[in-house]
Order: C-alpha cells, then sequence, then structure tokens
C-alpha cells in the first residue's frame, strides 16, 4: 500500500476545507478502527495486548472509551455521508463502527484469566495512535510552521507503516533494548550508588534519569553519525523531507534496538526504579514526537535550556552549514559542551532530508537498503 493506494480508494476531486465531509469522513474511518480494534482486545486479550499492561487498565474507563469510539465514528461517518457525495469515507467508517458493535464493543466480556506472557501489543498502538493523534495533529493544524503542508502529506503512508511496525511487537523491542542492559548490570551495578539513588524524591530521580540518558544518547547519536556501517541505519531516519509528528517514526528497527539498549544499560546501572524508567520513557516519547511536529511558535528563552522543535528541526536540515549538529535530544547545553550546537537567530530549515545521498521509497526498501548497501560496498 501506498500514498497513491489510499489515494485512490479513499480520494476524490471533491474540496477538504470545513463542511465538505472530508475531516468528518476521515473522523469516522479513524474512530471505527479504534472502536473495531478496542473490541477485538477484549475478545482476544491473550494474543493482542501486552501483559505488562493488561493489570493496569481501569477496565471500566477502556470500556467506555471503547463505546465512546464506536458512537463518535456512527455519527462522523453519518455527517460525511451527508455532506460529500463520494461516500467511500462514510461507508467504511460505519462499516467499522458496526463490525465493532457486533462484536459486542465495550461491553464485550473477559476471560477470568489471561496466562499467556506475550502480547502482540495491539492495545499499545491503538492507545497511542489514540493520544498522539488527539495532540498532535490539532497542534499542526491550529499553530503549523508550513501552513500548506496537509496531513496526508506526501510519503505518509510511509510514516505509517513505520508507526505501526514500531508498536506491534512494542514486548519484542522491550525485550531486545532491556536484556544486554540486564545481563551488564549484574557484573557492573554498584549497589551503595544504586541505594543512594533510589532514596531520592521521584521528580529528582526523573530528571536525573533524562540526563543520564541524553548524555549517553548523546554519544551513541553522534556515533551512528559518524561511524559509516551506523549511518547505513540512521540515514532512512534523516530521509525524511517533511516533518511532522509521525514523521519521527520513521527509525530503522538496527537503530531502534541499538540506541535504546545502550541507552539503558547506564540507567539499569545508576539503579532508577522502573517506575521512573517508566516515567522517562513516557516523557521521551512524547517529547521526541513534539520536536518533529511541524509547530511554528517557539520561546527562544526556552531554547537554551531544552531541546525545542526548531532545535530539533535544524538536526534535519538538508543544509551543509547544519551537518552533524545538535545531536541532544532534551538538554542543548550537551551540544554547546561538545562543540555540536547550531541555531541561527530566528532562522528556520528551508529544506530536509538527505543531502548527498538517498535512499528507496516505502517502508520495506528502506528496510532492506542498510544491507544492500553494505553488500555493494
Amino acid at each position: 500500500m501506498s500514498d497513491a493506494f489510499f489515494k485512490k480508494v479513499f480520494g476524490d476531486a471533491e474540496p477538504t476545507n470545513v463542511g465538505s465531509g472530508w475531516i468528518s469522513g476521515v473522523l469516522g474511518v479513524f474512530f471505527g478502527l479504534l472502536g473495531f480494534g478496542g473490541a477485538l482486545c477484549l475478545h482476544f486479550p491473550a494474543l493482542l495486548t501486552l501483559p505488562d499492561a493488561r493489570a493496569h487498565y481501569p477496565i471500566a474507563i477502556m470500556r467506555l472509551l471503547i463505546q465512546g469510539t464506536i458512537a463518535a465514528a456512527f455519527v462522523c461517518s453519518a455527517i460525511s455521508a451527508i455532506l460529500r457525495q463520494r461516500k467511500v469515507l462514510a461507508l467504511t467508517g460505519g462499516l467499522l463502527a458496526a463490525a465493532a458493535a457486533l462484536l459486542g464493543g465495550g461491553s464485550t466480556p473477559l476471560p477470568n484469566e489471561v496466562a499467556s506472557h506475550y502480547g502482540i501489543g495491539f492495545d499499545w498502538f491503538l492507545l497511542d495512535l489514540l493520544v498522539m493523534t488527539l495532540v498532535f495533529v490539532p497542534v499542526e493544524r491550529f499553530w503549523p510552521l508550513h501552513p500548506g503542508q496537509k496531513t496526508f502529506r506526501p510519503q505518509w503512508t510511509t510514516d505509517a507503516f513505520y508507526f505501526v511496525a514500531t508498536h506491534l511487537p512494542a514486548q519484542l523491542l522491550t525485550f531486545l533494548m532491556v536484556a544486554p542492559a540486564l545481563l551488564l548490570t549484574k557484573w557492573l551495578a554498584i549497589p551503595p550508588l544504586q541505594h543512594f539513588v533510589q532514596r531520592w524524591p521521584y521528580l529528582v530521580q526523573l530528571i536525573a534519569a533524562i540526563f543520564v540518558a541524553d548524555l549517553f544518547q548523546y554519544c551513541v547519536h553522534r556515533m551512528f553519525h559518524t561511524v559509516p556501517f551506523l549511518w547505513r541505519f540512521h540515514s532512512i531516519h534523516h530521509s525524511i523531507e517533511t516533518l511532522d509528528w509521525i514523521a519521527g517514526s520513521r527509525s530503522h528497527f538496527f537503530d531502534i534496538v541499538i540506541t535504546r539498549g545502550l541507552i539503558m544499560i547506564p540507567m539499569m546501572m545508576v539503579g532508577f526504579p522502573q517506575s521512573v524508567l517508566a516515567g522517562y520513557l513516557v516523557f521521551v516519547s512524547f517529547h521526541a514526537t513534539f520536536c518533529h511536529t511541524d509547530f511554528r511558535p517557539d520561546a527562544h528563552w526556552l531554547e537554551r535550556y531544552v531541546v525545542t522543535v526548531r532545535y530539533h528541526h535544524w538536526h534535519h536540515a538538508a543544509d551543509k552549514n547544519a551537518v552533524d549538529v545538535n545531536f541532544a535530544i532534551h538538554l542543548p547545553f550537551l551540544d554547546r559542551l561538545f562543540g555540536t550546537h547550531y541555531l541561527p537567530k530566528t532562522a528556520w530549515p528551508e529544506r530536509y532530508g538527505l543531502i548527498d545521498d538517498s535512499l528507496p521509497p516505502g517502508f520495506f526498501a528502506q528496510l532492506l537498503a542498510p544491507f544492500k548497501r553494505a553488500r555493494s560496498s
């Protein structure tokens, strides 16, 4: 599937402005997908949901959320059907909502016990998709850096594939990232340091975790830029030519596992408890996503202390003056300390992407590209 496929199936020559039925049609499909996926998760929790998350779900709220998305899908699809001449969006959203309702919706009974220790993470994908979309799409629509840039811009299907591919195997990716740290910390842990850190208040531990993570991520990130073999994988992330919230998902599995895995080693050696690690992962997910958004407002006084959208956009700039700069993910002082800080006073990059390199379009082609380049070099 590609941009062309979705345009052929769902597109038309009708307007897409407010009141045209296009927005309500897209929302109908979006909420229908969430409602249908939520109903499936209630039917097959052992297969579809993450074991570590099941025990923490407020099930009454989750049921209400599923019912709400089904109702919203019916309403939005009906509005689209009334306003729009071509009914494919309305029909798709309505059928997804009807299928979810026929499955039982949010009232589907759960088994008394779910014994599986592995799930593909469909629940995590749906929740993250809901939250990220509700937060970042309005941000980009109301305060855009590029007013002419659409939500469904060129190559959006490629980045949507990356979003799905990095969420569904969430448990496997987590295991690959954490396993080396668990093995090494048995040999390299410093118990007195761990006991000392664990006596700190939670907020102090979280700030310290962000500092430790960003210091090591700076080193790993810079290594991915300077080691040719690693750059083959990281260049996929820099092939993004249109930045928005979902573009930040474009990263090769090898890049994700190695980067996060190396960062977890010092985090666990220092002795941050699981609650702090979880807090950091939530923070980095939102902050890293936000820094890729097409969001114009910027507090210039804040740029000295925290990585902002403009700061990270320069890291992605197709500009010879901005090559291998701004490696920090959260704390700009690391770039100033190591001489890789670059931030023109008020300017934004004119273009994004690779300068002297190219990659094939499409998720699967990019997944294989680093290995093909390794064989040919």
